[in-house]
């Protein structure tokens, strides 16, 4: 269970150290060292819904004598559809938008956008949640190496974002503190989403293929939603591009060398 603690934290504490980048960074972040990171993310995302979910899924389907295809498809289709319902009704601004989305709510700016990185950072949660209910079930599927890599892919790509979301709250008349509290509390949906998931996979192990897939389908749709989007804006669109690719590869292999 020590080992099922750390791995789900670990996302949480990429965010935290992230976010205090508030205290060392100037007031703006470069525009394009903002892309890269965008794409960074974005590239350890789809590399991380292919290798720690949508093929565990799928092999996990096979031995348990399913449809191989099938848990696959309906999981990764109803993580789309859950992410779109959660994008629809919650009130989020998005970084240099000035069109809140969602509900509309009498919020501030800053919380808004607090909102929208908590809507991204739960199919993270949820995506280490499902492999470590893995672990739990003891499902040769997924390694408890393989679990961690996960953990340290996300944390990764969490570090940037948390100087991401932190840097602007400053930028919009918070303090420094404040900025780096509000930063680093959007990602504590990470391990609240984990243990929810982890719990009702070990009441419904059968579904744990689709849980998988689930996840997979809902951290893709932040990718092609948000944060593709966000980094093809403006200039330095290739920058963010060489982002994906390096992200995608370095949580590529992590996942195939640790799992």
């Amino acid at each position: 269970m020590e080992n099922i603690a750390i791995g789900i934290l670990i996302p949480f504490l990429g965010t935290i150290l992230g976010s205090a980048m508030v205290f060392l960074m100037k007031d703006k972040i470069n525009s394009r060292v903002e892309k890269f990171l965008l794409g960074f993310a974005s590239g350890v995302m789809m590399a991380a819904s292919v290798w720690s979910l949508m093929i565990p899924s799928i092999d996990m389907a096979q031995e348990e004598h399913m449809i191989k295809w099938l848990p696959a498809a309906v999981g990764f289709s109803l993580g789309i559809i859950f992410l779109l319902v959660i994008d629809s009704i919650t009130p989020h601004l998005h970084l240099k938008s000035k069109k809140p989305e969602g509900l509309k709510a009498k919020l501030k700016n800053s919380t808004m956008m607090v909102l929208a990185v908590t809507i991204h950072n739960i199919p993270e949660g949820m995506s280490v949640g499902v492999v470590f209910a893995g672990i739990l079930s003891q499902n040769i599927s997924i390694s408890l190496a393989g679990a961690f890599a996960l953990s340290i892919g996300i944390a990764i790509q969490n570090f940037p974002e948390g100087a991401i979301i932190s840097m602007p709250l400053k930028g919009e008349g918070l303090s420094k503190g404040k900025s780096f509290l509000y930063g680093a509390l959007s990602g504590i949906v990470e391990p609240i989403a984990a243990i929810i998931t982890i719990l009702i996979a070990s009441v419904i192990e059968p579904i744990l293929p689709y849980l998988l897939s689930f996840a997979a389908g809902a951290m893709i749709y932040v990718v092609v939603e948000e944060l593709i989007p966000e980094l093809q804006e403006g200039e330095h669109s290739n920058i963010g591009t060489i982002g994906v690719a390096i992200g995608f590869v370095i949580m590529m292999i992590l996942d195939v060398a640790l799992g």
